[in-house]
């Protein structure tokens, strides 16, 4: 593959992360504003409507599903609602980057269940990375101590959920569209968190929260489209470290738009997920080449 390719693709992580990022920053301003469940409603509804047009353009409707993905987009798509939930409510009380920083742990928690569950190889070094990932987890979270937040938790649950979402993935079919896929969890998520908010008074919105729940929508939208790209074009163990540029995005936005700034703690854990996570992705990348040279 091309260097060129691998530098364009590294930029698409950067702008997939930046979009998710600013995605987030965009729905915490409304905190306490809009309801978390017609906040996501909205957004859905609006998401689902340009995924939708996008699956007509790309003309995959009459692909459909294998039927044996249906259980595995089923448990996909549940996993999805849990997570939005999740992650919303620690989004919404917690600093942007202590949540940003516990979801850092996803590719060592994914590593690990798919060894458990997948039965995929992973080595004690990778063992070892997971271990010390964990560590940089707990020093984040800070369960027991006096500013100890319990929605940690949420966001602790939340990488679960996308854990399994990630997994219930690798099961699907290879010639299973994924914006079809992007369009059924989105549908999903827009008629869960809708029919919770048509079972409670709903809050008039104001043309500024109006215009910020637009504006999350076209930044999700614009996010999984960035990431789908990034995985069409370059090489995997190249751009994955580029991922962690969310971590920095959400530094710089909780500063600048909340006043927030990580404790050393929480920096010193951020520091040890992330070296964690990166030290796997080298470990996979020279592993593959391994396997490579010896074909």
């Amino acid at each position: 593959m091309a260097r060129s390719d691998n530098y364009y693709a590294a930029t698409l992580m950067i702008a997939s992360m930046a979009a998710f990022t600013l995605n987030d920053a965009v729905m915490k301003l409304m905190a306490g504003q809009v309801p978390l469940f017609q906040l996501v409603f909205l957004r859905g509804a609006m998401t689902t409507v340009a995924v939708g047009f996008l699956l007509l353009l790309l003309g995959q409707v009459k692909r459909g599903l294998d039927n044996k993905d249906w259980g595995w987009i089923g448990l996909r798509t549940f996993a999805e609602v849990a997570a939005t939930f999740f992650f919303l409510s620690a989004l919404f009380n917690m600093p942007i980057a202590n949540v940003t920083a516990i979801l850092q742990a996803l590719p060592l928690t994914i590593t690990l269940a798919a060894a458990i569950f997948l039965q995929e190889p992973v080595g004690w070094r990778r063992v070892t990375a997971i271990v010390i990932g964990f560590l940089g987890v707990l020093l984040v979270v800070r369960p027991g101590a006096a500013d100890f937040n319990a929605y940690s938790l949420y966001a602790l649950a939340a990488v679960g959920c996308v854990t399994v979402r990630d997994l219930a993935t690798r099961k699907l079919s290879p010639k299973t569209p994924s914006v079809l896929v992007m369009f059924i969890n989105s549908l999903a998520v827009t008629l869960v968190f809708g029919s919770v908010t048509f079972a409670s008074p709903w809050v008039p919105m104001t043309s500024e929260t109006i215009g910020l729940t637009v504006t999350a929508a076209i930044l999700i939208v614009g996010a999984y489209l960035f990431s789908i790209m990034v995985m069409r074009v370059g090489e995997i163990a190249f751009v994955a470290p580029f991922r962690y540029t969310g971590l920095l995005w959400a530094m710089l936005l909780g500063l600048v738009l909340f006043g927030e700034w990580p404790d050393t703690v929480t920096l010193l854990g951020a520091a040890i997920i992330v070296a964690s996570g990166l030290f796997m992705f080298y470990r996979e990348a020279s592993l593959r080449a391994q396997q490579s040279s010896t074909k």
